[in-house]
């Protein structure tokens, strides 16, 4: 008696389930490293206890040595009006982030805030949490 199987095994193998699941990871990589902002200053700043939940479209920063960065890039004050004009050029609610050292005066701090009063732009100020104890 002679057994014969009917249906004959495929031995190909169909790479479209594995490339789909390559396209779906790289997807999820790229949109998730856009949302990581890293801040490259180091910087000590002030505790609060309250948080905002508006979305700044750039950040200035400012660090114990007075030196003035739009974002990570060194300017001085001069050159930081001019290019958040150009930065915040047609965006509907410009808000910027501003990193403050703890140790820098007032008077530094109010010269960012002019800059963004006079144009009128939204300044939010950051701050570490508190710690509790």
């Amino acid at each position: 008696m002679a057994l014969k199987r009917r249906a004959k095994v495929d031995s190909s193998f169909s790479m479209a389930s594995m490339s789909d699941l390559v396209f779906l990871l790289l997807i999820f990589f790229m949109i998730s490293s856009t949302l990581v902002h890293p801040n490259a200053l180091k910087l000590l700043l002030p505790q609060s206890n309250s948080q905002t939940s508006a979305k700044p479209i750039t950040s200035v920063s400012i660090t114990a040595e007075r030196t003035f960065y739009l974002e990570t890039v060194p300017v001085t004050l001069n050159q930081l009006e001019y290019l958040l004009q150009q930065k915040m050029k047609g965006e509907e609610d410009p808000t910027i982030a501003l990193h403050v050292d703890r140790s820098v005066p007032m008077e530094e701090v109010v010269k960012v805030m002019n800059i963004a009063k006079d144009n009128k732009y939204k300044l939010i100020l950051a701050t570490q949490p508190l710690k509790s104890n």
